[in-house]
């Protein structure tokens, strides 16, 4: 991209392209400093790895956009980074691109008001669709920075100069965050996921200037993106072997251009012609995924609404019939799934686990689908909603086990519309299991509901981890390499010893007053400082039940559950 002059006041789609992959190249270059920015030095900090990976969803999007206009290239990243959104801070992300999509909805370019209306609108689109938003985060840093372009776009600047006084203003904005957050002040940081942001911007205006070092994702990011989707969909088609009724035999999959696109009443439309729907989308563009019996008949009902574009169809059985054959002739006992009248039941379960013992525990309790992923590796939008396209049920509860994946499960109910979806908003495992527990194959959708988020309540969280940086939080000078407890996520205790932090952690956790202590050890854990806490827990009650499992979790040494 050629360096912009101070004074260009046009920007075009090709541009917006490289802005997109320039903030997605910037980012992954300081993602690490990002995910430092962390309020507890636990070993867990994720906002800038998870917003790299949301932008980058994004910028890939943005550069296979075939369309000619800024406001088509938006919407392709809009769409992207709705799928690829990871955490909240991911989510929240997705939801600023997804309205400076609104903003620039129409446009072929835009000069620099229109891009600043179209930033204020990604902020109060952003703010909608967080439920309580909190000031001091990367709400107020976007806020700011789209305040401090519409002033200096009205005053006639460039698109330069506009982009430019964001960033500054943002920058200040950022430095106040620790004045609008307590925890931010205590722990020395500025807010991650406004940091995450002005990176992002940052990359902007380098694309602008001409300084960005790249002009697409890098080759190793392509290599990693293009495997991962291999793998995706050799799994895909197992599980399509395995379970799919070929009732519906052809995967077909397109977009729709046109004006006042009403994504809903495309949704309710397409709801009972065919399996695995998925319609995502604005006003403008529609992106519709789709197995039919007809191709030709969910094609003519879509060009009513507008041109059709990049229209691909596959014939699954086609495709698939030597592998099930060779999985007929393994399998001599499954004469049902083979014939495809595999019925639906009632509910389906699917559970976020971070280590492939807690995966394990989970599908020994009944859940159909694990979802690898807790700390530093919160799934996409789109890893849950792949997930639930392979629950064969009517109703699918979905486990995140994680605060930092609720808003990324609850965005599944927008893009998986064959099948009603529930998100459980457990924030740890032991939440998770007690939720499972709770869950009445025979019972009514309501009553489960309500019985499975009740029991959020009725089990108490804790964890042993270690510090990765000197910090102070309330009464604890933390030096980094401390062992640590939290009991619902805050900091209760620190120390040298792993089993005297344990101890101290289960003591506030008040576990002698419960019934049950659930233990999961991770992957670091020594078998013989597990066997230590156990003999100590029955010595001091041994009326209390005590159950240990191999967790494998990497980072957390123990997660406890009491109830």
């Amino acid at each position: 991209m050629r360096p912009v002059s101070n004074t260009k006041s046009v920007l075009n789609a090709q541009e917006w392209k490289q802005m997109m992959v320039a903030g997605a190249q910037t980012l992954e270059l300081k993602k690490q400093d990002v995910d430092a920015l962390n309020v507890f030095p636990v070993p867990d900090g994720d906002t800038g790895t998870n917003m790299f990976l949301t932008i980058q969803s994004a910028a890939r999007d943005a550069e296979k956009a075939a369309g000619v206009s800024i406001s088509e290239v938006a919407s392709a990243a809009s769409m992207g980074s709705l799928m690829g959104a990871r955490g909240n801070s991911g989510v929240i992300l997705s939801q600023l691109l997804r309205g400076i999509a609104k903003g620039l909805d129409g446009l072929v370019t835009a000069n620099p008001l229109q891009l600043a209306q179209a930033l204020q609108s990604g902020v109060d689109t952003a703010y909608k669709a967080v439920m309580r938003p909190v000031e001091g985060t990367i709400l107020t840093v976007a806020r700011e920075t789209a305040k401090a372009a519409l002033s200096k776009a009205k005053a006639g600047g460039s698109l330069l100069d506009t982009l430019q006084e964001a960033q500054k203003k943002g920058l200040e904005s950022l430095a106040r965050t620790p004045e609008m957050l307590p925890a931010l002040k205590q722990a020395g940081v500025v807010d991650a996921g406004g940091q995450g942001f002005l990176i992002i911007l940052g990359g902007w205006i380098e694309a602008l200037t001409g300084e960005a070092v790249k002009a697409g994702i890098s080759q190793e990011q392509k290599i990693n993106s293009e495997t991962s989707q291999a793998k995706e969909l050799n799994q895909g088609n197992q599980d399509f072997i395995q379970l799919e009724n070929l009732e519906y035999p052809y995967c077909t999959e397109f977009l729709v251009k046109g004006t006042d696109l009403q994504v809903d009443r495309i949704r309710q439309d397409l709801l009972n012609r065919g399996d695995c729907l998925l319609v995502v989308g604005t006003p403008e563009v529609v992106k519709i995924h789709v197995h039919v019996k007809n191709p030709g008949k969910i094609l003519d009902y879509a060009i009513q609404w507008g041109s059709l574009h990049q229209v691909q169809i596959h014939n699954m059985l086609e495709q698939n019939e030597a592998m099930a054959h060779a999985m007929k002739s393994k399998s001599s006992g499954s004469t049902e799934v083979e014939a495809g009248l595999t019925p639906l039941k009632e509910y389906g379960v699917i559970a976020v686990a971070m280590g492939q013992g807690i995966a394990d525990v989970f599908l020994s309790l009944g859940v159909d689908e694990v979802v690898l992923g807790g700390q530093t590796m919160n799934p996409s939008t789109e890893d849950l909603a792949a997930a639930v396209r392979k629950v064969k049920a009517r109703n699918v509860f979905i486990l995140p086990n994680n605060g930092n994946i609720i808003l990324a499960a609850r965005q599944v109910k927008d893009v998986v519309l064959d099948r009603e979806v529930h998100v459980i908003p457990s924030k740890s495992v032991p939440q998770g299991i007690s939720a499972l527990l709770n869950l009445n194959p025979e019972g009514e959708r309501k009553d489960n509901l309500q019985n499975m988020e009740r029991a959020l309540k009725n089990v108490c969280s804790g964890e042993v981890t270690y510090a990765v940086r000197d910090s102070q939080f309330g009464e604890f000078t933390i030096a980094s390499g401390d062992i640590l407890g939290l009991v619902e996520g805050t900091i209760v205790e620190t120390g040298q010893s792993l089993l005297e932090v344990a101890k101290a952690t289960l003591e506030k956790m008040e576990w002698k007053d419960h019934d049950l202590v659930t233990i999961f050890y991770g992957e670091d854990t020594e078998l013989q400082e597990v066997e230590q806490l156990k003999t100590w827990l029955q010595e001091e009650n041994s009326n209390v039940e005590v159950e240990a499992h191999p967790g494998k979790q990497p980072l957390y040494y123990y997660i406890f559950g009491v109830e």
